[in-house]
């Protein structure tokens, strides 16, 4: 079955075409959104990828992060009639399988939607922070000064925002991997709905939460998996980046039954890339 690989990039010309150059196989498609802020020409990105169009400025922390994945996916959709999943990258991931493999351990999880979710809440992840106040990270002053105000007058008052009627919020991972019917059903949603991404424009990080709760709140619900089978090491403390991999971390990453690790860098984890490339059959072993 066609798997579809969407990539967002906005650094690292090395890393991403390695991860592009490691994926290319007949049955992968694969798509990469370069972020506008990166002074990049484009023909230097590796001619299997198809590029999204327009390029779109991603902010971090911001609705930036989920309006440039939805135009993406609606690229994707309209090129793309059938396939199983799309899955949803940093151009900072590297595969842990080898193309063969994880196309088995993808036809094992047929039928589910691989997602991180958590519900948020007392019970759950605490973070009704999010969508409590008023946030537009990225925004021009103004914009951020009117948030800032207005969620002064909320704490004077000792009330908070309330999430949109009938939904429960949920949260996790930006990354994923969700079948084409979900995500037909998510943008259909969308459309029906346009009061949804008005609420989340106003939300800190909202691409940690955004398609969790959508999905949650689908027919699609019963099918998740809460796991999006990604390896990611963060630093001790409260970090706000995950750990760069480098060669040392490979035995852990092997043991952790991902598909896929990040974050590399193209020089920092050459010998990393190397290493996996070694365990998955590719090349000779790095020694």
């Amino acid at each position: 079955m066609k798997q579809v690989f969407l990539i967002h990039a906005h650094k690292d010309l090395v890393q991403l075409n390695a991860l592009l150059a490691r994926l290319s196989d007949p049955d992968f498609v694969l798509y990469v959104h370069l972020d506008r802020k990166w002074r990049l020409d484009p023909a230097q990105v590796d001619p299997r990828a198809r590029q999204i169009q327009p390029r779109r400025d991603v902010r971090w922390g911001s609705f930036s992060q989920v309006s440039a994945t939805l135009a993406s996916l609606r690229q994707v959709l309209a090129g793309e009639s059938v396939f199983d999943k799309l899955l949803f990258l940093s151009a900072q991931d590297y595969p842990v399988l080898s193309n063969s493999a994880l196309k088995d351990a993808l036809a094992m999880l047929a039928g589910r939607e691989l997602i991180d979710t958590v519900a948020i809440g007392p019970q759950g992840w605490p973070a009704e922070y999010r969508y409590q106040y008023f946030y537009r990270e990225g925004s021009a002053l103004l914009v951020r000064a009117a948030c800032a105000l207005a969620n002064r007058c909320l704490r004077a008052s000792g009330r908070t925002r309330r999430f949109p009627s009938g939904l429960q919020p949920y949260g996790g991972s930006t990354w994923w991997a969700l079948s084409r019917p979900c995500l037909v059903h998510l943008l259909e949603r969308v459309d029906a709905q346009p009061g949804l991404a008005r609420f989340f424009r106003t939300v800190l990080c909202p691409d940690e939460l955004f398609f969790q709760t959508l999905v949650m709140a689908s027919p699609f619900a019963p099918r998740v998996l809460p796991r999006n089978y990604r390896y990611v090491q963060w630093p001790a403390g409260a970090a706000r980046n995950p750990q760069v991999l480098v060669e040392a971390d490979c035995a852990r990453i092997r043991a952790s039954g991902a598909h896929f690790c990040r974050k590399l860098e193209g020089v920092k984890s050459a010998g990393l890339r190397a290493r996996l490339d070694a365990c998955a059959g590719l090349v000779r072993d790095v020694g």
